[in-house]
């Protein structure tokens, strides 16, 4: 019957935000998160649209389902919900990651349009074409980006360098430098920080919000990130969402689907009963086994 159902249907991500989409708790200070994850498809040779790609979980390549995620946040509750994804399938679609964003990013604002004021975006989504769309729609972006990226104080005319070479003051430390991002507008007013994420690790982060003076009030905005991680794993350990072993691409696609639905369900009970989303999955297969064994729906002979 599950099978039957999975190949019949056709469930998208519309179908997530139709279910979610009345639980939402919206702040007109929101926040969009953006991230990716893959699910683990190792020892599967003929499942379509799986692919190598690189997994930030697995700190390597690995065959897997590149699956594009777009989560809001309420700062004021600390509460937050999946109201977007896409598979990443370049043979299929021809879009990359950056494409899904943009494309999510779009339909947040003009279809869904939900209150949020600031993005936010890892390392691999800190383009050109992301941060001067967020620009556009008046919105603003955080976002850490790579060490090799080219930059020059704002109020200078001196050639890009990498961003490791610049020279910071002690006051630019502690409240942002100016700068320029090469391939970004000249116009395009920009704050970098350097954010010490770890004793071994130092961000530099971007933001179209000149009006941010504080380096670790930047830092506990990007830390905000770190709900879609708590999505990726709960997702992952809750839902069964990467064990589909089908071949056909569409019942894989209707498997993460069904397994985001009902992330989205525990996760509304979570928030009303106060329980996590562990003790809540415990509860219902306690409950289960509880009433299977008083009255079972399997009549078991030992005869």
């Amino acid at each position: 019957m599950v099978k039957l159902y999975l190949e019949r249907n056709r469930l998208t991500a519309s179908n997530v935000w139709s279910q979610v989409k009345a639980d939402i708790i919206e702040s007109d200070d929101g926040y969009l998160v953006f991230d990716d994850t893959v699910l683990d498809k190792s020892h599967s040779r003929r499942i379509e649209s799986v692919r190598w790609q690189y997994s930030g979980n697995a700190h390597k390549v690995i065959r897997g389902i590149g699956l594009v995620n777009c989560i809001y946040v309420n700062p004021e509750t600390k509460q937050f919900w999946v109201i977007d994804f896409r598979i990443f399938d370049p043979e299929k679609d021809g879009k990359g990651k950056v494409d899904h964003v943009a494309e999510m990013l779009t339909n947040t604002i003009f279809s869904k349009k939900i209150s949020f004021k600031t993005v936010l975006m890892d390392t691999w989504y800190a383009t050109s074409k992301l941060m001067l769309l967020v620009n556009d729609h008046k919105k603003k972006f955080y976002c850490p980006i790579k060490k090799n990226r080219l930059a020059k104080a704002h109020e200078t005319g001196d050639e890009y360098i990498p961003i490791t070479e610049l020279q910071w003051s002690e006051d630019e430390f502690h409240q942002g430098k100016s700068v320029r991002l090469k391939g970004m507008p000249e116009h395009l007013a920009m704050k970098m920080f350097s954010v010490a994420v770890s004793p071994n690790r130092t961000d530099f982060v971007v933001t179209n919000d000149t009006s941010q003076n504080c380096s670790d009030d930047t830092k506990s905005i990007c830390a905000i990130r770190w709900f879609v991680e708590q999505f990726h794993r709960e997702v992952k350990q809750l839902t069964g969402i990467d064990k589909c072993q089908c071949r056909k691409q569409r019942i894989q696609r209707n498997h993460i689907a069904c397994a985001i639905q009902v992330w989205v369900r525990l996760k509304n009970i979570a928030y009303k009963t106060g329980l996590t989303v562990y003790q809540i999955k415990k509860n219902l297969l306690k409950n289960y086994l509880i009433n299977e064994l008083a009255i079972p729906s399997v009549e078991m002979s030992f005869s």
